[in-house]
């Protein structure tokens, strides 16, 4: 990577000077122009934008130069060139199979959810009363896996069907009573299933047992088995007597499950399976080369509390209307964190909901027709590869036929296969697999014939077995039960009635196409449309993530220059695409720490230092990783405590793997010690993490990788512009430096990685490598100098926010020159003892002023911490920056005795229209004031679909599931 060119500049006043165009999309991205930036520094009191950063970031880590990236390019000169790189990928239809297949999105589910930003801009649904909508799609969800798996309690959703087995395994060992060491793997799971399961136990001690299941006897106590239903290779095996000894072992159950196969054949819960994994991918979402995708994961309702991920349950609100929430969730991890049970804190929530609408759009007649249908074709198949002379491995399969062939055959058939632009999957030696789908047709069926006939013509018609056969379409373990009964699932399958169904879900929910969601440290930017057209397009969207590399020259464009600039970006040797979630990212970050020092001969290193105000998911990732936590303590200031720090690192300098530590810090300021910190730890043969949440105020101003980190995550969904999608999808890159390289994940189903690899973390090799092209097209029409200034403004956006409401809320933390970093956290909580105001109350008002309150009580309780990032407007924070002095001033009629401290506009809200509109109206202040207090109300209201929600009779009533409609309608 070249560091030094002509266009290197020095940051300041050059650079300054350099007037954005008002039709560049950095102007498109960023909200305030040039006469508002000037109007924000002088309420501040300072000259530029360089000034502000000045007092800010530190000098001793400042860049001296712009990062060297391409000069920034027009959206339309940006989507013509990834159009460019896109057409060097090759869209071979694959029948390879492997928990991955073609499908068909409905195009009333691409245009109306994954393509609309009412969906995919809204956040993870923390405030339940403004994400009915989310939370109804996710509920169906969660009851279609409850239905389609035979078990009682799912949740809404996971990463990927691998990840979601590891989490299996770790929840079995966490509550199996047998107290073994060891886990079964069926050697017909999937590879990348296997692999990752692999990945994830080494850390944890956990011996893997991979083997023929025939011949596994439960001498060796283990503590739960993995089973493939149907197996990987496509065979349906009746498992009823295994699962029988398993238990009698002692050892849990998982069956990863073909969900679209539970249509059709018994369910898991139904011979005794214990817990359920599998992905929803064929649920209507595009194959992606590999994702973003949602994985499920159910279980029995005695094991809810060790569920990994989030479950949407059923409650009321203060008018007793039905309402739904977040009832379980990993958001706990801020309360147990080393004792979280995973780090999951994220889940594929805009995925899941187009599975959850597919499952609507079909009904289940509409879905087993659809099953069917698959079946009669591989039927088809299977039979004519017999008539041709062929052995297929078993009789009994769903959508999958393994084709047993001599190894000269097995040459011949791939190159006939190329010819046809079909790709197979090759088992072994001697075998391929033929995987068929939603897509199949009778005329690929024949042209899959017509491969392996070779110079033959076909001895048979292909229609005529079709027919012959269809009669015959119940597949062994034919399913008796019902399922999808409840009349969500039968009542929108015309597309004028799914439309207006998503519509009407849409509606309850507060996304950034309504205002400003100013969450601290989730950084909810502009995802603009120029960076989400890429996503559907077919030649990212339509590719098998095992297809050949050759076929994939196009994303490996695209992944090598995404891995240029974000090293470049970071001041990193090396970055891994892999991981699809800022917890993986963690995860896998710290996997790499643990590989060096043990192929370093320290692998008794297992300390790591983490600071009392680390992110939840930090502890919980340190011990999925076998780490062991000591807290390190912070001061007054929130800063790390550097002399706890030493003397930690010191009393465990033997043991000593890693520090982690968030920059900024969690509290919003640029510590100004973070090189003598990374010091410490080097000094003691330690390595240091950095938690990539606040890379935001980073970009272009300073670099993790010239300031001491070895390892930092990034959130793509974050800094990077790929959209929170409601709560997902999210994905977490890691930057290396160069000793820390050989140990990225490699990927054993295509071949990447150093020797010495860490395994893989996810089960494709990208991860979820389609929304990659997001990030692309932000960072090459951002450029360098646009990167630079957006971190500028996002900064000067904070400070100007905490500047505007210090009088009102007083803001905890500051820097040494009294400004904050990108974000601020306001003090709330004296406000308890002045007028009994919690936080949460002020959360809830604020929408009624049409806002999504800040990120609340973390990191401190009683505080909102805001981030307003640089893509919103002076107009919009002046706006929110009103409604927070709005509400103090409502705030100040309680405590002045004007109004009542139980009965007022902050106690009782949200307002609903339901609410406002009764015959009865018995509060002390008026049904305006409550509705309509700011004047941006009385031209655009944003009502919220549900009351205050009582989360105590949630807790007392779990269900996760449909309830029958009155319900609702009550």
């Amino acid at each position: 990577m070249v560091v030094d060119s002509p266009r290197t500049q020095i940051i300041g006043e050059q650079l300054q000077q350099e007037e954005r165009s008002p039709n560049s999309f950095i102007s498109r991205h960023i909200g305030p122009n040039t006469a508002q930036v000037q109007q924000m520094l002088d309420v501040l009191g300072l000259e530029s934008l360089d000034e502000l950063i000045a007092k800010t970031v530190p000098q001793s880590i400042r860049q001296k130069r712009l990062l060297e990236l391409l000069p920034p390019l027009s959206e339309s000169a940006a989507l013509a060139q990834l159009k460019a790189i896109a057409a060097k990928n090759q869209v071979f239809r694959s029948f390879i199979g492997m928990g991955y297949y073609n499908c068909i999105t409905p195009p009333v589910i691409q245009r109306n959810i994954l393509e609309n930003p009412g969906w995919y801009t809204a956040y993870t649904p923390y405030q339940p009363e403004i994400s009915q909508g989310r939370l109804e799609a996710l509920l169906n969800f969660q009851t279609t896996i409850i239905d389609l798996t035979g078990l009682e309690i799912a949740n809404a959703s996971l990463l990927d069907e691998a990840t979601a087995a590891a989490e299996a395994m770790t929840m079995s060992y966490g509550i199996s009573k047998n107290k073994a060491k060891a886990f079964f793997v069926s050697d017909d799971c999937h590879p990348q299933t296997i692999e990752v399961v692999q990945t994830r136990a080494k850390a944890l001690g956990i011996e893997i047992i991979i083997g023929d299941r025939h011949k596994f006897n439960f001498e060796q106590p283990v503590f739960g088995v993995l089973l493939q239903y149907p197996a990987s290779n496509g065979v349906i095996y009746d498992y009823r007597a295994f699962v029988e000894q398993a238990h009698q072992a002692g050892a849990l159950v998982t069956v990863a499950a073909d969900i679209l196969s539970l249509t059709l054949l018994t369910p898991p819960g139904e011979f005794g399976a214990d817990i359920a994994v599998g992905s929803t991918q064929r649920f209507g979402v595009p194959l992606g080369y590999g994702g973003p995708h949602a994985a499920y994961f159910a279980t029995k309702e005695e094991y809810k509390r060790q569920v990994p991920g989030r479950i949407v349950g059923v409650s009321k609100d203060v008018s007793g209307k039905t309402a739904l929430r977040l009832a379980l969730q990993t958001r706990e991890q801020h309360i147990r964190r080393d004792k979280a049970t995973s780090n999951i804190c994220t889940a594929q929530v805009l995925l899941a909901v187009m599975a959850s609408m597919y499952a609507v759009y079909h009904g289940p007649q509409g879905l087993k027709q659809i099953a069917e249908n698959i079946y009669l074709l591989t039927q088809v198949l299977a039979t004519g590869l017999k008539q041709l002379g062929y052995s297929i491995i078993s009789e009994q399969f769903f959508d999958t036929v393994g084709v047993e062939l001599g190894k000269d055959n097995l040459v011949d058939i791939l190159k006939a296969a190329q010819a046809r632009e079909i790709n197979l999957r090759v088992v072994n030696e001697t075998t391929v697999g033929i995987s068929l789908d939603e897509t199949t047709t009778l005329q690929d069926v024949e042209d899959l014939l017509a491969i392996f006939a070779g110079d033959r013509n076909l001895p048979f018609a292909v229609e005529q077995l079709a027919t012959e056969l269809a009669g015959n379409n119940v597949p062994f373990l034919a399913r008796s039960s019902s399922y999808l009964t409840h009349p969500v699932f039968n009542s929108y399958h015309s597309e004028t009635e799914l439309l207006r169904y998503i519509y009407r879900l849409q509606a309850k929910d507060l996304s950034l196409t309504t205002s400003m969601i100013p969450l601290g440290s989730c950084t909810m930017k502009l995802n603009a449309t120029a960076e989400m057209m890429p996503v559907t397009w077919a030649e990212f969207g339509n590719i098998h993530p095992f297809a050949p590399r050759s076929q994939t020259k196009g994303y490996q464009i695209l992944f090598a220059q995404l891995e240029q600039w974000l090293a470049e970006i970071t001041g990193f040797a090396g970055v891994s695409l892999q991981p699809n979630a800022g917890s993986q990212g963690e995860y896998t970050g710290l996997l790499v720490i643990r590989q060096y020092h043990e192929q370093r001969g320290e692998g008794h290193r297992n300390v790591c230092l983490i600071p009392t105000s680390a992110h939840g998911t930090n502890p919980a990732s340190a011990v999925m990783c076998g780490m062991k936590v000591v807290p390190v303590a912070c001061d007054e200031q929130g800063n790390v405590d550097v002399n706890d720090l030493q003397a930690k690192a010191q009393k465990h300098s033997h043991e000593l793997a890693a520090l982690m530590v968030t920059y900024p810090s969690t509290h919003g300021v640029f510590e100004e010690q973070i090189k003598d910190i990374c010091a410490i730890v080097h000094a003691q043969g330690g390595q240091v993490y950095m938690d990539g949440a606040n890379m935001n105020a980073q970009v272009g101003l300073c670099r993790p990788g010239d300031f001491g980190a070895d390892v930092c995550h990034l959130n793509l969904h974050k800094t990077f512009c790929i959209p929170h999608g409601g709560g997902g999808p999210g994905m977490g890159p890691i930057g290396v430096m160069s000793h820390l390289v050989p140990f990225l994940p490699g990927h054993s189903v295509v071949s990447i990685g150093d020797e010495q690899a860490i395994g893989a973390v996810a089960a494709a090799p990208w991860g979820s490598a389609s929304i990659l092209t997001i990030s692309w097209m932000y960072i090459a029409m951002m450029g360098a100098m646009g990167l630079t200034e957006a971190t500028k403004v996002a900064i000067l956006n904070a400070n100007y926010i905490a500047h505007k409401l210090n009088a009102d809320y007083p803001v905890l933390y500051k820097g040494k020159t009294g400004l904050v970093a990108h974000e601020c956290i306001l003090d709330l909580r004296g406000l308890k003892k002045s007028a009994g105001i919690e936080v949460d109350d002020i959360a809830k008002r604020l929408m009624d002023y049409g806002f999504h309150a800040p990120t609340v009580s973390w990191p401190v309780a009683g505080t909102m911490m805001v981030e307003p990032t640089e893509s919103e407007s002076k107009a919009e924070l002046d706006r929110f920056c009103e409604a927070m002095s709005s509400i103090r001033r409502e705030i100040a009629e309680i405590e002045a005795g004007n109004a009542d401290m139980k009965d007022n506009v902050l106690k009782n809200a949200p307002h609903t229209a339901e609410v406002l509109t009764a015959d009865e109206w018995e509060h002390p202040y008026s049904r305006k004031q409550a509705a309509y207090p700011a004047p941006w109300t009385r031209e655009h209201k944003f009502w919220a679909a549900v009351g205050r929600i009582d989360n105590a009779f949630g807790d007392r009533n779990f269900v996760c599931s449909c309830l029958p409609m009155e319900a609702y309608s009550s």
